[in-house]
């Protein structure tokens, strides 16, 4: 795809110092404009943006600052917490950072009187993403440089922590189901976790280096995109042959519930076109085949079976 290099900015906000990262407030927060948050090499500020094509009275954008906050050192990267609210009395302002010190601080503020912040100290390199849990936002995860994944209560506890095999250099939690993590590696692999079991569930493979970043699509989960090399990849976890081998094993110990001692044949669901055939001895196996697997249809079946899919598995 090509870049227009002639484009400019559509908008423009003036800064006192140098800006090393920005993020717009991904949840909702209560009031009609949108929250930003901005670092520099010393300080955070927070601020709300209203365009004009949200607002007919504005004229361009029209930004204001709500506070600025003393961080001391670099800030590298900002991650909004879902109990941010403008609509509350009073207000609660919540978000962390990564540091070029390798510490992560956690603020909290009411715009007013309250104005507090927290270190939460554990990783040994350089902080490469960090994010909240989406849903209730009491807990925190991130990634480095040091070769781990680290998952962080409000209190700064470590919750858990995953060795990774190269620097981590992006983590998501799942948009709808806060038990699952997805951390993307520089070596090319993204890695999928079940934080219950504390174990790794799953991994793609970009077979390029390095992989700077990857996410879920909000719309459908089996879809994840990534960034690796000089390409912009996309997976759909349905064709992998973990995803396959789980669908496979649920529809085995259906039909061995069924009574035909010498062979067994189902089809989990009426829309579902995967069909599986058994030669059974007594109550065992000896062979197995899979006929008319459909990718759109697995989808479907695990959507109407959510306990059965391969996030929910448990080795």
């Amino acid at each position: 795809m090509k870049q227009d290099a002639t484009r400019n900015a559509a908008y423009t906000v003036d800064c006192e110092d140098y800006v090393h990262v920005v993020e717009f407030n991904p949840f909702e927060s209560g009031d009609s404009g949108n929250l930003i948050a901005y670092g520099g090499s010393n300080y955070v500020v927070i601020g709300t943006c209203t365009f004009q094509e949200e607002e007919a009275d504005v004229d361009g954008i029209q930004y204001k600052t709500l506070r600025t906050f003393q961080h001391g050192v670099r800030v590298d990267g900002i991650a909004w917490s879902p109990e941010t609210r403008l609509d509350s009395l009073p207000p609660i302002i919540k978000f962390c950072t990564s540091a070029a010190d390798m510490k992560i601080r956690l603020f909290t503020s009411d715009l007013q009187d309250k104005n507090e912040y927290k270190i939460l100290e554990g990783h040994s390199d350089f902080i490469n993403g960090l994010v909240f849990e989406p849903k209730e936002g009491q807990e925190l995860a991130s990634v480095s440089d040091d070769h781990t994944c680290r998952i962080w209560n409000l209190e700064g506890m470590q919750t858990a922590h995953f060795v990774l095999h190269s620097p981590g250099m992006s983590v998501c939690w799942h948009p709808e189901e806060t038990f699952k993590l997805m951390v993307a590696e520089k070596n090319g692999t993204i890695r999928f976790y079940d934080l219950l079991a504390q174990q790794a569930i799953l991994s793609l493979e970009s077979e390029q280096m390095p992989l700077m970043s990857a996410h879920w699509c909000l719309k459908n989960t089996f879809k994840v995109g990534a960034v690796a090399g000089n390409d912009w990849l996309i997976w759909d976890i349905t064709r992998s042959r973990y995803f396959l081998s789980i669908f496979i094993c649920c529809l085995l110990k259906k039909a061995l519930l069924l009574n035909d001692p010498l062979s067994h044949s189902c089809i989990p669901e009426p829309h579902c076109r995967a069909k599986i055939s058994l030669s059974c001895r007594g109550t065992s196996a000896t062979a197995f085949h899979i006929t008319e697997i459909d990718a759109h249809a697995l989808q479907i079946y695990f959507e109407s079976n959510p306990e059965r899919t391969m996030q929910r598995k448990k080795s």
